[in-house]
């Protein structure tokens, strides 16, 4: 365990305790009795489940065991640090990402847990309960996609991936967009792009598609909250991609309302 002030190292053991973190959190989703699974509208007008509920009681449990001197910002949490309160690295989470497609029994949901150094995401686990699938990464280190039964450890994979993204073709890019968040200016920026073909798909599984070759492109040109990209990003940089702000710019994490700002994220930079 790294002492107080000391940068964790960012390797395979971190990676694997992550993971099962994750894959715990997957499995707390799946046990939620139907019953339960009744929404409520938060102040932001979006909808939270019991489920929501339960895979953030396990995420922030298993950080808190593991790494009790880094932060945790979580979209469930009912308290969340404030900046000041940052430190140099800390976990952005989001314990149920497309809780309106679980809601609606679709199977693109997951959960989202990132590690953020510096203000870049540096290690990202994406975790799909209903797929029992697994997208992980460390940047400068590669990415990988694994079969995993949800509550498993790394070691009960049943198929291991190593992913890469794809080199930007001659034609035919292939654009992730939203499946329930679908908005103009993206939609209008996608309108620009010759023969560009869309793929519809729910929560952080977006980023899973660029990350794993299957797509080239996905531009949101809206703002978002930064436990919704976060995990997403670090797997695409690790992956051989990019994930900047529209201009181009470093697209970085701990701001004041942790609220990001509209990005791309590319298989291959652009040229």
């Amino acid at each position: 365990m790294a002492q107080r002030n000391e940068p964790a190292p960012i390797d395979q053991r971190l990676l694997d305790e992550l993971t099962l973190i994750a894959s715990q959190a997957a499995a707390a989703i799946l046990s939620v009795p139907g019953p339960e699974l009744k929404q409520r509208d938060k102040a932001d007008r979006s909808p939270v489940t019991a489920a929501d509920e339960a895979s953030d009681s396990i995420i922030l449990g298993g950080l808190s065991r593991l790494f009790p001197d880094v932060p945790v910002v979580s979209e469930e949490a009912s308290a969340r640090p404030t900046l000041a309160a940052l430190s140099e690295r800390f976990f952005l989470v989001d314990p149920l990402d497309g809780t309106r497609e679980f809601i609606a029994g679709d199977s693109e949901y997951t959960v989202n847990l990132a590690l953020i150094v510096g203000g870049r995401p540096m290690a990202g686990i994406i975790a799909a309960p209903a797929m029992a699938t697994v997208w992980r990464g460390i940047v400068g280190q590669g990415a990988e996609r694994m079969k995993l039964p949800p509550g498993a450890a790394v070691d009960r994979a049943t198929e291991r991936t190593a992913i890469r993204t794809r080199p930007k073709p001659q034609t035919g890019l292939v654009a992730m967009t939203s499946r329930s968040h679908p908005e103009p200016a993206t939609g209008a920026y996608l309108e620009k792009i010759d023969g560009v073909q869309r793929s519809i798909s729910g929560s952080s599984l977006k980023f899973c598609r660029i990350a794993e070759g299957a797509a080239d492109i996905y531009p949101r040109l809206v703002s978002l909250s930064e436990w919704d990209i976060a995990a997403g990003h670090a797997l695409v940089v690790a992956a051989g991609g990019t994930v900047t702000t529209v201009d181009g710019q470093p697209l970085t994490y701990g701001r004041r309302d942790f609220r990001a700002p509209p990005f791309i994220a590319w298989g291959a930079a652009p040229a």
